[in-house]
């Protein structure tokens, strides 16, 4: 593993680096860094594999369109899809409806065969080996975290369910707040090998770090988004399964979805997995972990969730959309019964519309109603830009809508 690594030029899209300088956990994640380091993350970062083992992968039919010059409104402003790939700094994007690919593009360095950060859609991706573990019925949503793991009780999770992990309403002190290095998002990323340690008596692993935290209200209370939330849940998901989150994840899901590459998983220095937002995988493959999630659970002929688990995520849930309290604000995909469940963001119950969602412009949509599934990878500038996030995000429910008027 190495810690500097130089991008070749012609790798590098956008403005690149001064001649010669390095790529290095300092800067990684600015421009224009970011767009090389978000496809060499394991040059940079240890991480583990997440296999796909030997079975055959599940083919993806062909018939492509050009969606270029489909059109969408944004608060009241018409663009079409090709502007918006244009706008939101595409890696790539990849449109299945019906199990086959109408749209599969690549920008920058990416290619079919590149593994691609995913940032916090890797929260939606664990929950999926939750929901494999409450199948196999070693993992239970209302148990409490510190049944699982003894080494939290006495501190923050004493008294928080599973199931408080999932939707974001653990009473957890945490602050997510991107721009500022201060912040305890920034702060956990010198914990977890993201960032040089540059504050003095920081714990020396994730897991302890988790065992530091203390409570700003109480658990089940409301919705409040802090990713250290899924690194707790990664740690319980790693003692219900008695093995590493890579290993558990390949059994339980990678190996069985007929995925063509490897994924993987940025690890700390101790070893300790980074759930919140350390997965890389390709672009189709994360096209077929959401096909899986349009068939109930079921890909390639293999059940690979429990259809009970899958089918709880995009329904009406009035008392999380109380406790969401319009938190997601996004013009064209918000509805008033938003909220977020399970580890997903469910933009419309009624429909059957949710996602997972990155900073720096990841996104999976899963739309119900029109059989689809959109992925955009990305590389913004900033964390959360939101015109640039709103903008591909409602491009990608008005892409399922078209689809799902066409019939």
């Amino acid at each position: 593993m190495s810690v500097d690594a130089t991008p070749p030029a012609d790798l590098m899209a956008g403005s690149p680096p001064p001649s010669g300088s390095l790529v290095t956990l300092s800067n990684w994640q600015d421009p224009p860094y970011l767009r090389w380091a978000y496809l060499h993350v394991r040059e940079l970062i240890p991480t583990a594999l997440i296999s796909r083992g030997a079975g055959p992968v599940t083919e993806l039919p062909r018939a492509e369109r050009d969606l270029d010059g489909w059109t969408f409104r944004v608060r009241g402003e018409r663009h079409t899809v090709g502007e918006m790939l244009e706008r939101t700094d595409t890696d790539g994007l990849l449109v299945l409806h019906r199990g086959r690919i109408v749209t599969e593009r690549y920008d920058g360095a990416m290619t079919e065969t590149t593994p691609h950060l995913l940032q916090s859609v890797s929260k939606s991706m664990t929950s999926a080996l939750t929901g494999a573990l409450v199948g196999a019925g070693t993992l239970r949503t209302d148990g409490l975290v510190t049944d699982y793991v003894a080494e939290l009780r006495g501190g923050s999770f004493e008294g928080c369910t599973v199931q408080d992990l999932l939707d974001m309403r653990a009473g957890t002190r945490f602050s997510e707040a991107y721009e500022d290095l201060d912040a305890d998002i920034r702060i956990s990323e010198q914990v977890s090998g993201w960032r040089p340690r540059t504050r003095p008596g920081l714990p020396p692993n994730l897991y302890a770090y988790m065992a530091s935290l203390d409570n700003q209200g109480p658990h089940g209370g409301p919705f409040d988004y802090r990713s250290i939330l899924t690194d707790v849940l990664g740690w319980v998901l790693e003692r219900a399964g008695g093995d590493s989150f890579a290993r558990l994840y390949s059994r339980y899901v990678w190996s069985l979805i007929g995925a063509e590459q490897d994924a993987e998983i940025t690890l700390d220095p101790h070893g300790a997995a980074l759930q919140d937002g350390g997965i890389s995988v390709t672009l189709r493959d994360l096209g077929r972990f959401g096909l899986m999630h349009l068939r109930d659970g079921a890909i390639g002929g293999r059940q690979v969730l429990p259809a009970s688990w899958v089918g709880r995520v995009g329904v009406p849930r009035p008392d999380l959309v109380e406790a969401f309290d319009g938190a997601l604000t996004y013009d064209g995909v918000a509805t008033p019964t938003s909220h977020y469940h399970d580890q997903w963001w469910v933009f419309d119950p009624e429909r059957g519309i949710y996602g997972g969602i990155g900073i720096h412009g990841q996104a999976l949509v899963i739309h119900s109603a029109a059989d689809a599934v959109i992925v955009k990878l990305s590389t913004h500038a900033a964390p959360l830009d939101r015109d640039k996030h709103e903008l591909q995000l409602a491009a990608a429910i008005a892409i399922g809508d078209a689809l799902e008027r066409e019939g």
